[in-house]
């Protein structure tokens, strides 16, 4: 697996590089520390499985160079690396298609969990912003919160799966398909459907979940695989 690190700061491209490093002996990490040097990194070599980008770099807005790579290389999966953890930069981030959403101040730990679920075809946010005072942007999913209930009740014993959604298997590729930030056009196209059957899919995929909108949907997804896999994350955040 070949990874991209983008970070104008030596020591954190280096502190990352470690722990992506830590993945598994077939992982190769690379560095770019501008927008420049990211953009012909990727002109040169396109073959990357996963890009960690930062937000703040001296010669690029991030949700700029994000859009870009969303655009240019659709199907490369970005994950934003943010000293920020509001909730409105995660929202827009996943709106523009990152694929997770991982604090600086977030343990090593807590770091490779996420990539794994990305690796993995999941998304992932982190669990605090749905409890900021910015939640009113979005409901949580009534699903969610049961997952939530059933977890504190079982200890993690009896969790319910996204099976439980009651989604058909068309649903589920359209969900798929979704979670990569994939526009109802090419999700048709993928699936070798009218873009009204998808949208239809699209919106039963919604109501499953309870909420209003993709980023909701991933959001909630997020949520619910973190609780699948026992994720504890009350211990993974430290205080600035």
């Amino acid at each position: 697996m070949k990874v991209l690190l983008i970070d104008d700061h030596p020591l954190i491209l280096a502190a990352l590089q470690s722990v992506i490093q830590g993945l598994g002996d077939g992982v190769t990490v690379s560095a770019a520390d501008s927008g420049a040097s990211a953009r012909e990194t990727l002109r040169q070599d396109a073959s990357y499985d996963l890009v960690l980008l930062d937000l703040h770099l001296g010669d690029a807005d991030g949700f700029d160079l994000l859009g870009e790579l969303r655009s240019r290389y659709p199907a490369l999966p970005v994950v934003v690396i943010s000293a920020s953890d509001r909730t409105s930069d995660v929202i827009r981030a996943i709106d523009m298609g990152a694929m997770g959403f991982v604090p600086k101040r977030a343990t090593n730990e807590t770091l490779v969990e996420a990539l794994q679920q990305v690796i993995s075809g999941g998304v992932y946010v982190p669990p605090m912003s749905m409890g900021s005072e910015h939640s009113a942007q979005f409901s949580q999913s009534p699903y969610v919160r049961q997952v939530q209930q059933e977890s504190r009740d079982s200890g993690f014993q009896t969790m319910p799966s996204l099976h439980q959604l009651g989604l058909t298997p068309r649903q589920t590729d359209v969900l798929h398909l979704l979670l990569k930030g994939q526009p109802n056009k090419l999700i048709a196209r993928e699936l070798g459907l009218s873009v009204e059957t998808v949208k239809d899919h699209v919106a039963a995929v919604l109501r499953a979940l309870g909420v209003s909108s993709r980023t909701q949907a991933v959001i909630a997804v997020s949520q619910i695989l973190q609780k699948q896999n026992g994720l504890q994350h009350s211990s993974s955040w430290h205080s600035r």
